[in-house]
Order: structure tokens, then sequence, then C-alpha cells
């Protein structure tokens, strides 16, 4: 069974959270912009449960 987790960020602190998800067992799954008030970067992890 698979476990996601959804984590905004900013560009600039992307790869930081990443990096450190990672540490943690996670995989990236997808990235993404999303824009409403501003721009931030929505990133999807996962990792079996």
């Amino acid at each position: 069974m698979k476990e996601y987790k959804v984590v905004e960020s900013r560009k600039g602190n992307a790869e930081k959270i990443m990096n450190d998800m990672a540490r943690q067992g996670w995989e990236v799954v997808s990235v993404t912009y999303w824009s409403c008030w501003k721009i931030s970067l929505l990133i999807t992890f996962s990792r079996e449960f």
C-alpha cells in the first residue's frame, strides 16, 4: 500500500524539502506550479506504507 503527501513550497526551498523527504523514504511523484494569490510549487510524494 502507498502513502501520499502533498507539500507546498516556494521555488527556492523546494530542493531542500525534496532532499529532506527523500531521507525519510519519500519519493517525488509530481511537481506542479500553483498560482492563486502567490506562485508556489505543489510537490507530491509517495512511499510504501
